[in-house]
């Protein structure tokens, strides 16, 4: 009498399929690297400064100043002119003093999305 081999499927292809998926998410993956609590000197870099185009806005900030277009201004006027812009689309760049306080900064954060100016670029000093 012959025997019988019982048959199972061949999971050598499963498994290669797990080794591909598992190395595809491994590579595809990032992990999040600690970041550190301090050292940060965020104003300088090495990238070419932007060219500044006559529609946008400039806005200077530092310790106890505020300038709009190289004009120095007040909270207020600075915002009766943000107010009248009715452009919303206008880039708005802002080039702020690494010595002010970031309540200064969030201030003036508020005051564009106020008035729904999003499109916003930091310059920073280029070295």
């Amino acid at each position: 009498m012959k025997r019988r081999e019982t048959l199972s499927p061949d999971l050598t292809p499963v498994i290669d399929i797990v080794f591909i998926l598992l190395i595809f998410f491994i590579v595809s993956s990032t992990f999040k690297k600690k970041e550190l609590a301090f050292e940060l000197n965020l104003p300088n870099s090495k990238e070419a400064s932007i060219q500044i185009d006559k529609k946008e806005i400039v806005i200077l900030l530092n310790k106890n100043k505020i300038a709009l277009k190289e004009k120095e201004v007040t909270w207020q006027i600075l915002e009766n002119n943000l107010k009248n812009i009715k452009d919303k689309t206008r880039s708005v760049i802002v080039k702020i003093d690494k010595d002010v306080k970031y309540q200064r900064i969030v201030i003036l954060f508020d005051l564009l999305k106020k008035y729904n100016l999003s499109h916003l670029a930091l310059e920073n000093k280029v070295k």
